[in-house]
């Protein structure tokens, strides 16, 4: 139930915006977590510190200098306190960021690094188009723009695997299996990805995609497989929305 309640508070902070109400449900579910076991207490203070740092502003999408500065500290402090925390003052490595594992990476995990870009490309104009949700973006025609953009949605898109996967996951993981700790994960990482703006029917595809990033990284314990799939999808997350907004620039999708 305080794992629960933390992703609840996620999901009102993030998907409802009730700062409130999802404050107030993120340290009720802290506070009960450290009534019933210390340990779960540790990690989900861990875990609520991320979620409260991001929730001290709007995520958004804005790609001007202020909020490129200030969206990028923000992102920055709440994968670096759990991480400083968890090495410094409880002296564990809980929180680690393995690039990569020893394990061969099967022909499957190898396919699937070539289908990630090609099931981008016949989607993602879909769903963007058809549900609006490209106008959760900015119309960009600066060169300026155009480049922070790229660099931004790269930047978040790295941001995801380090706070989502490689903290609040493998936080999770010390006490829940696979499943119910990837469950949780996905709903706090749709939460935050819904405010940034995968709205209307964004969820149908951004929470399958938590789950199979949390199942990848399980399976392979390598946080540079999970990541190259994540920037793979954003690159033709960056064209696809580029090509909503000006569709005679990026002829190359379907849709």
């Amino acid at each position: 139930m305080p794992a629960v309640g933390v992703a609840a508070s996620a999901l009102l902070l993030f998907g409802f915006q009730l700062p409130g109400w999802g404050h107030l449900v993120l340290v009720a579910a802290v506070g009960l977590a450290w009534w019933m076991d210390e340990e779960l207490g540790v990690d989900l203070t861990l875990i609520g510190v991320g979620i409260a740092i991001v929730s001290s502003t709007s995520v958004e999408a804005d790609v001007s200098w202020p909020s490129f500065v200030r969206i990028g500290a923000v992102l920055a402090l709440a994968v670096a306190t759990p991480f400083l925390l968890d090495r410094f003052l409880l002296r564990r490595r809980a929180i680690r960021f393995p690039w990569r594992s020893r394990e061969k990476k099967t022909c499957l995990e190898i396919a699937y690094l070539f289908a990630v870009p090609f099931l981008g490309w016949l989607i993602l104009p879909f769903y963007f188009i058809r549900s609006g949700a490209y106008l959760n973006w900015p119309h960009i025609t600066d060169v300026s723009e155009l480049l922070r953009f790229f660099v931004g949605v790269n930047a978040v898109g790295t941001w995801d695997e380090l706070f989502f996967i490689c903290t609040c996951f493998a936080l999770l993981r010390r006490h829940f299996p696979v499943l119910p700790a990837n469950l949780i994960q996905a709903v706090i990482f749709v939460s935050f990805l819904w405010e940034l703006g995968y709205r209307a029917w964004g969820p149908l595809l951004t929470f399958p995609f938590a789950l199979l990033q949390g199942y990848l990284f399980a399976r392979t314990r390598s946080l540079g497989y999970v990541l190259s799939v994540h920037l793979l999808f954003d690159a033709i997350v960056f064209l696809a929305i580029v090509h909503a907004h000006n569709p005679t620039w990026i002829p190359i999708f379907l849709y």
